[in-house]
């Protein structure tokens, strides 16, 4: 069986059952449209919530200590995995920053010099907030360590919002597929039943139900990639041309990996393999229920 008679054959289904293979692309493009827009923004929640969690720093007060006992507690901090990058502030950083903050009326107490020396640590993208937890409660049992100050409360607020986007969303995706799967599956159907006299008169001369499936399983390809091609423009038009025009921020969100074409490109995959599989599910069941003398 040629590649072009398979194609016409795909083809040739799709006109058969117009309105039912019309809904069920619809439902496709509908389907991968929605599950390409969760996946952006599901992407940029995650690079937004990953850049304020840069921004949550662990402060390290140091106490009373000399330049050797503060290099060895900074290398024994530095080496810990949860930590992005360590800054030292001396004392005498200390007050010119205190005199930047509060103006003229911290100078009088930034020249007391009473602020300690510390370090500011940014934590890691990959440290769980479990992590970071135990890493401050070590800290807190190093000799030389005054304090450890952080902001406990928004890590934990950031890490469990981030998780329930990706449970709501990856729920929403799976139902959504499905019911996109269930409309193709229902248009092969169709279109097998109505080639039912066919299917019977092949099945006598001996053709064998993979052979008699390929057509179909062609038509359900050719109905995911007209609906994903669809989707994927208008997923690019989207992102690059109407939300920019009307937010200028948006333009500052990336795509997954950097480059729109692999977000764009799995669109167009998924609704492919969406078609193929609903048409397989389709034509395996009724194809071997379709006798030759019923």
């Amino acid at each position: 069986m040629s590649a072009g008679y398979l194609i016409k054959e795909g083809i040739a289904g799709i006109k058969r059952t117009k309105l039912a293979a019309f809904t069920s692309m619809f439902s496709l493009f509908v389907a991968v449209l929605l599950i390409g827009v969760l996946t952006r923004v599901g992407f940029n929640a995650y690079e937004v919530s990953q850049i304020l969690k840069q921004q949550v720093e662990v402060e390290v007060f140091l106490e009373n200590i000399d330049e050797q006992t503060t290099l060895e507690l900074r290398n024994r901090i530095q080496q810990k995995p949860e930590v992005a990058n360590l800054e030292y502030i001396s004392r005498d950083s200390a007050s010119v920053i205190f005199k930047e903050e509060f103006g003229v009326g911290g100078e009088a107490l930034a020249d007391l010099n009473f602020l300690p020396a510390s370090f500011k640590i940014k934590i890691s993208e990959q440290a769980s907030v479990n992590e970071i937890e135990v890493f401050v409660s070590e800290i807190e049992t190093y000799a030389g360590v005054d304090d450890v100050r952080f902001n406990l409360a928004l890590l934990q607020i950031l890490e469990t919002r981030t998780e329930q986007l990706a449970i709501a969303g990856g729920a929403l995706g799976i139902f959504i597929m499905f019911v996109a799967m269930i409309l193709v599956f229902n248009t092969i159907r169709l279109t097998i039943y109505a080639k039912r006299e066919l299917i019977r008169a092949m099945k006598l001369v001996g053709a064998t139900n993979a052979f008699i499936r390929r057509p179909f399983l062609i038509e359900g390809v050719i109905q995911g990639l007209i609906s994903g091609t669809a989707a994927a423009g208008l997923l690019y038009l989207i992102f690059e041309w109407v939300i920019p025009h009307y937010i200028s921020q948006i333009g500052i969100l990336g795509w997954p990996f950097g480059r729109w074409y692999y977000l764009v490109g799995a669109v167009v995959l998924l609704a492919i393999l969406m078609g193929w599989m609903g048409s397989k599910w389709a034509a395996k069941r009724f194809i071997s229920e379709t006798t030759v003398y019923g």
